[in-house]
């Protein structure tokens, strides 16, 4: 195969791949705790180098690259704007940490709390999800009676109350991205201390994904992905080319 038309379809399907990451990013920009993925793209050794076969950087014909590829995605955790928006259950962690929520009867973690309570009192995520009180049990309001949340995350009711169950990771790298903004943790779970608990209400926090950043990104990765298209229309119009003279030559 053609070694240049290898390398552009390479970096073509790269590109498309990396469009998608920032696609996915840009409609979720005003997502509230959506987390901004990365797509991380690396150059890659030639494929004597892949096999074994000679060693990268020993300046020989088996030293060309070959193209880029996108190894990995990985989530950017950096913490994104709180805003106000006046509704009483709706909640935004300061620091580190994540609600746990139960979907189909598995716990994951989300950082969104754009929260509401159902005709039964249950509190439940936008998506319908059941908010986990720090028991790991289903937090349960008065259907019609007031809301509050404290700062520590306290929510009184008739009964008592409960308390938000707030959780984070040995490491954001034990989580796993699960969709519908949310995380599945791959590892064990700290349960946030009372010290360090810290909530703040009739706030939510939005997207860490900057919109002006994130339109650059695409620009410039569909530009890319653009000039290997141009790239491969090129290499084999020559290799057209190249085959018809030699087919001109033979008959001659």
């Amino acid at each position: 195969m053609n070694y240049g038309l290898y390398m552009s379809a390479a970096g073509a399907h790269t590109q498309s791949r990396r469009m998608e990451v920032l696609a996915h990013n840009m409609s979720n920009a005003s997502t509230p705790g959506f987390k901004e993925e990365l797509a991380v793209v690396q150059a890659r050794h030639s494929r004597a180098a892949q096999l074994g076969k000679s060693s990268p950087g020993d300046g020989s014909i088996n030293d060309l690259g070959s193209g880029v590829s996108l190894v990995e995605t990985m989530t950017n955790f950096s913490p994104g704007p709180i805003k106000n928006t006046n509704r009483k259950l709706d909640v935004a962690i300061e620091g580190d940490g994540f609600f746990v929520v139960q979907k189909d009867g598995e716990n994951f973690l989300t950082r969104a709390g754009n929260f509401h309570v159902d005709n039964n009192g249950r509190m439940r995520t936008a998506q319908g999800f059941t908010v986990m009180s720090r028991d790991n049990t289903p937090i349960v309001l008065d259907p019609t009676g007031a809301r509050e949340i404290h700062e520590d995350g306290f929510i009184p009711t008739s009964s008592g109350g409960d308390w938000l169950g707030l959780v984070r990771p040995a490491s954001t790298r034990d989580l796993a991205r699960a969709g519908e903004n949310l995380f599945r943790p791959l590892g064990p779970l700290e349960t946030v201390p009372y010290a360090d608990r810290s909530v703040k209400a009739g706030m939510l926090e939005y997207s860490d994904v900057r919109p002006a950043s994130a339109m650059i990104d695409m620009i410039e990765s569909s530009r890319a992905y653009e000039s290997n298209i141009k790239m491969i229309q090129n290499q084999d119009q020559l290799t057209g080319s190249l085959i018809g003279r030699l087919l001109r030559g033979n008959n001659s």
